[in-house]
């Protein structure tokens, strides 16, 4: 299996556990989390809320474990992914 999308929906708390757990796919804003440009086909950093890009190929299954354990750490669970 491997993720194909990753986002951040609305209420993020910038508590930056999900930079500390995989700090490859997420970086903490003042504001909010963006998932980094460098890991999307799109190249944009943004929260991925509206863009809905798909990770880079070599992504999606390099860094499942790491996108699932910060999903699992984000204490508001604003933290969303699509598996296929």
């Amino acid at each position: 299996m491997a993720i194909t999308k990753v986002w951040i929906e609305e209420g993020c708390i910038v508590c930056n556990a999900c930079e500390a757990e995989c700090p490859d796919v997420f970086h903490v804003t003042d504001t909010s989390c963006n998932i980094n440009g460098s890991v999307r086909k799109d190249g944009v950093d943004s929260e991925n809320r509206d863009e809905m890009s798909e990770l880079n190929d070599d992504v999606q299954t390099a860094q499942e474990a790491a996108i699932e354990a910060a999903a699992a750490s984000c204490p508001v669970e604003v933290i969303k992914f699509d598996k296929v």
